[in-house]
């Protein structure tokens, strides 16, 4: 019999503590003398924890860079703190004082009206967004459908996660309702998606529909993530000798703001491309959109000069850790200031650094409501629809600000 009490007047438990507390329940934590072995969350890895009350160790990257208690070393605190009991009759008793705190309340009302509303005003605010796009001028060839019908369909079947066939349907309501001119075929959607020339235009209403929260966002995180696609690469495995296909992917680099998480500059790359070269374009788009940016925050991946004085040239601190080989003496006056900071106030910095997982948390958005994968086969459509669901999000993002934050949505309708 296992009986579970609640503490009420403890102080709140921080976030790896909670985490600590799902590794406790739900993972099997081995002993091996003053040592333990804790299976880490998010793969196969294992971690070594020195639970010693005066100076505990694990050997785990957030124990590492912070050199302070992570959730692997809370986790085996928590069940060092068991109580165990066994009575005459041989029950077992295990009794935990525990105190899980949300860290944030959720506006269910304001939440649930977002919701339920969502998809009137994602057709009206798309439709409002294509509308301001200028028709390039046609010279010669078959007469095509106008490039706001395009991208209008494009982007709504995105949203409605369907087959281009089903989605018929939903381009019929859209046609009756006046979002559309012209009636496209499904497979007209797909052959559009594949031109080149639509790219600048979606990653220009990605900026646009971000416009909106200018008020609210200062503060933006920086970072990739992959989107798997229907082509197969093949890997052979030198360990085993073994061939193997495995999906190909591309990866999409983007900026958003930490309080929204709205998008507010999005480039597409090849799988293996890095990410540093990316970071200055992306803060270029951001503040050529008009955003008054104070902070921005990424990984150590986009540590150099250059992008540490992209930052401070558009009057905003930089929050990217230095690699653990790094020195200060690299010549650089901003280099040198910003390494002492990073090095002598290092729990400063990581209040402000703790921002980055809203970039985290943006791509996990994109993907939970859009889905990870790429549907097309070209490279060129790929990148378009990757665009398409950055799109999606943005719109979404603007909706829920709309009733939680009391933003009254209005873009400009500048020609394309």
């Amino acid at each position: 019999m296992t009986k579970d009490t609640q503490t009420t007047n403890a102080q709140p438990v921080n976030e790896r503590e909670q985490k600590a507390l799902e590794i406790a329940a739900r993972t099997k934590l081995t002993r091996k003398g003053d040592v333990w072995i804790v299976p880490s969350q998010s793969g196969p890895k294992t971690y070594k924890v020195n639970p010693d009350p005066e100076s505990p160790r694990c050997t785990c990257p957030d124990f590492e860079f912070r050199q302070q208690r992570c959730k692997h070393i809370y986790a085996v605190e928590i069940v060092l703190q068991r109580e165990v009991t066994v009575s005459n009759d041989g029950t077992r008793t295990v009794t935990e004082t525990v105190t899980v705190k949300r860290k944030y309340t959720q506006d269910w009302a304001n939440y649930n009206k977002a919701q339920t509303n969502e998809r009137a005003h994602f057709l009206s605010f798309l439709y409002e967004l294509c509308s301001g796009i200028e028709e390039p001028v046609q010279t010669f060839g078959r007469p095509r459908l106008p490039l706001s019908d395009i991208i209008f369909s494009a982007t709504f079947r995105t949203y409605s996660t369907v087959s281009g066939r089903r989605f018929v349907s939903e381009l019929r309501d859209a046609l009756a309702k006046g979002y559309l001119s012209k009636m496209p075929s499904y497979n007209s959607i797909f052959d559009y998606l594949k031109m080149e020339s639509l790219t600048p235009y979606l990653k220009y209403l990605i900026t646009e529909s971000a416009t909106p929260l200018k008020p609210i966002e200062t503060a933006f995180a920086v970072d990739s993530s992959g989107f798997s696609t229907t082509r197969f690469v093949r890997w052979f495995d030198v360990k085993y000798g073994n061939t193997e296909d495995w999906h190909d992917w591309i990866k999409m680099h983007l900026t958003c703001g930490v309080t929204t998480h709205v998008v507010t500059s999005v480039e597409l790359s090849s799988a293996r491309m890095h990410d540093s070269p990316y970071f200055k374009p992306l803060i270029e788009q951001t503040a050529k959109a008009g955003f008054t940016m104070k902070e921005i925050v990424a990984d150590k991946g986009y540590i150099s000069g250059d992008n540490l004085q992209t930052v401070v040239d558009h009057g905003a601190t930089p929050y990217i850790p230095f690699k653990t080989n790094t020195t200060g003496k690299s010549g650089s006056e901003l280099w040198t200031k910003l390494f002492h900071y990073y090095s002598f106030k290092r729990e400063e910095f990581l209040t402000h650094y703790h921002k980055r997982s809203n970039v985290e948390t943006t791509f996990s958005m994109i993907k939970a409501k859009f889905r990870e994968r790429l549907r097309c086969k070209t490279e060129t459509a790929q990148v378009n629809e990757a665009l398409c669901k950055v799109l999606c999000h943005n719109l979404c993002v603007v909706i829920q600000s709309m009733y939680e934050l009391g933003v009254e949505p209005q873009f400009r309708v500048e020609a394309a």
